[in-house]
């Protein structure tokens, strides 16, 4: 499935559009991850256990919008914005928002 930030698609048209599509992954923290993300804090350095659930939550959400734009009949999701929130202590949320086409 075609996915682009993009409002449109470098040599191909865009023949249908069949509505917004959204994906949502939420993501919870743990008690051991949280521990290692304090040490790093105190040595300095990246946080990878955070960046590999950001990362997880992001692939999940692509997934879940693609999955809808597929029962639509689309080809394509285009227009894709991926927004991250923050729930509470320990949860997160990756939304992927985009429009199902079909481009040719």
């Amino acid at each position: 499935m075609l996915t682009t930030t993009t409002g449109t698609v470098e040599g191909k048209s865009i023949e249908t559009y069949h509505g917004i599509v959204t994906g949502e992954a939420i993501m919870g923290a743990n008690f051991v991850r949280d521990i290692f993300a304090l040490v790093t804090d105190l040595i300095g350095g990246r946080r990878f256990a955070y960046e590999n659930k950001l990362a997880e939550g992001r692939s999940l959400a692509l997934q879940e919008m693609q999955e809808e734009a597929r029962r639509l009949g689309a080809n394509a999701v285009i227009g894709v914005d991926l927004d991250f929130v923050t729930l509470r202590d320990g949860m997160m949320m990756c939304i992927a928002t985009g429009t199902a086409g079909t481009v040719r």
